[in-house]
């Protein structure tokens, strides 16, 4: 009975084991280059691997030593021109990002960031709200003033629907606090988004762009309702849209909206 358990292990359950994990692996890593987008240097270096192959395989001595000679040159060149994504890949994985380790869940009224949005759209204020979801804000957390307030409405609209000193900024919310604002956040350097976006949106693509954080934007020139992750942008929003968005990364319960309840717009 127990060779024959032994044998089931080792022939069964031990390869099947091997592979799951393998598998899991492979599709976590796939994920991880999606998110930050280093998927193109990794089709590139595959690319130019395929071509050694060939030249090797061929026979194709004159390009197998170009390749062999730009080699040092063009990996050092990949980590210099994608150093930003490499640094997003070892922060994830630094801070147990890869693998779900880490992560928290909490339960964020988004109806009260939204109701702000709205007032200040309509209004045309400007305004840049993070809603921090597993990784560290701390560096932008630490340019701005910190406030530890409870979440509402109100505050926000307080904080961006005036002239004040904490306007110029953004405001980081954590567990559903406002836990700084007047924070300075980084600045996209995507050729796109410097061509098509002011300040304000570059600043929420930035953050997006290193860290895991849903960044909200109102325009100050269009009052158009913007959404940042992921190194994505998604750009003049409904009320619906957003909210539909933000319950899908924010893990929250997603109402369904008049689109897919069959309604008109």
């Amino acid at each position: 009975m127990i060779e024959t358990l032994k044998t089931l292990w080792d022939t069964v359950f031990l390869p099947l084991l091997d592979i799951g994990i393998l598998a899991f692996l492979i599709y976590k890593t796939y994920e991880l280059l999606l998110v930050t987008n280093a998927l193109p240097v990794l089709r590139g270096l595959l690319f130019l691997g395929g071509l050694y192959l060939l030249a090797f395989v061929l026979g194709l001595s004159t390009l197998r030593w170009i390749l062999s000679f730009l080699a040092p040159g063009l990996v050092l060149g990949v980590f210099v021109i994608f150093q930003p994504e490499l640094r997003r890949i070892f922060t994830r994985l630094g801070q147990g990002q890869v693998f779900g380790l880490g992560a928290r869940r909490y339960s964020l009224d988004i109806d009260a960031v939204l109701n702000a949005m709205e007032v200040l759209s309509a209004a045309r204020r400007g305004a840049l709200i993070v809603l921090s979801r597993s990784m560290s804000l701390r560096n932008a957390i630490e340019t701005g003033i910190r406030l530890d307030a409870e979440l509402s409405s109100s505050l926000l609209i307080t904080i961006f629907g005036h002239d004040t000193p904490l306007h110029d900024g953004a405001v980081v919310i954590e567990k559903g606090r406002v836990v700084a604002a007047a924070c300075f956040l980084p600045l996209s350097e995507q050729p796109q988004a410097r061509r098509a976006f002011g300040a304000r949106h570059r600043a929420a693509l930035g953050l997006a762009e290193q860290s895991d954080a849903v960044v909200l934007v109102v325009s100050e020139e269009t009052g158009a309702l913007s959404l940042a992750y992921e190194s994505k942008l998604l750009y003049d929003l409904s009320p619906e849209e957003l909210r539909a968005v933000l319950a899908g990364l924010l893990g929250l319960p997603r109402e369904r909206t008049r689109i897919e309840q069959g309604e008109g717009v």
